[in-house]
């Protein structure tokens, strides 16, 4: 992770958006299709670690009626919290997870890991899936949203992050959305689909 947090640090030190979260279109629209995919309308308490300047954060925040927000750079969390900082029922932290699990505040019925886990190294990874799968409530949902395309900083590829998150989490996959420059897969204890659960089927 060390080469990781040089790497956010340099890119904080030239712009408070480095990713263009706020204004670039790819952003937006993952941020949509992230939104769209979650297959309830409400959560009850949510978990984004990784959550860079709070832009996904407060589009969240209109689903959850309690959502934990962490990053490890503390530029972030700074500008995460004046993202939200009119929305009282969110709170963001300045945690290194996996490691820094927030086990006091669980279990979750969702958890975000966007543009994170790619970070992360093998070992690492599978404490993720396994800190995951503990903490979701018996109707949680997981969802993974990643970059495709190789970096230098990157440890894993999105795919395999969420190869493994596949394997190891013990949950039901419910939606996949593959493009070449973006992953999202959504995964649930409750394996009904979106009609289902409205009683539709």
């Amino acid at each position: 992770m060390t080469s990781a947090v040089v790497y956010i640090n340099e890119l904080y030190e030239k712009s408070d958006d480095p990713w263009h979260l706020r204004d670039g279109w790819y952003e937006r629209r993952k941020r949509s299709l992230t939104l769209a995919l979650l297959p309830r309308p409400r959560y009850r308490n949510a978990f984004e670690p990784g959550c860079a300047n709070g832009e996904l954060t407060a589009a969240l925040a209109q689903r959850c009626d309690r959502l934990l927000a962490a990053d490890l750079h503390e530029t972030a969390v700074r500008l995460a919290r004046a993202r939200v900082a009119d929305l009282p029922h969110v709170s963001v932290e300045q945690r290194t997870v996996p490691r820094d699990w927030p086990s006091d505040t669980g279990p979750f019925d969702l958890i975000v890991i966007s543009e994170f886990a790619y970070y992360l190294d093998a070992i690492d990874l599978e404490t993720l899936a396994a800190r995951i799968s503990a903490s979701l409530t018996p109707d949680g949902t997981l969802l993974a949203c990643h970059w495709r395309r190789p970096f230098a900083e990157a440890l894993e590829s999105a795919d395999t992050a969420h190869a493994l998150f596949d394997v190891r989490c013990g949950l039901s996959r419910l939606a996949h959305h593959d493009e070449a420059d973006l992953l999202i897969d959504v995964w649930s204890r409750d394996a009904r689909s979106v009609a289902q659960r409205e009683g539709l089927l």
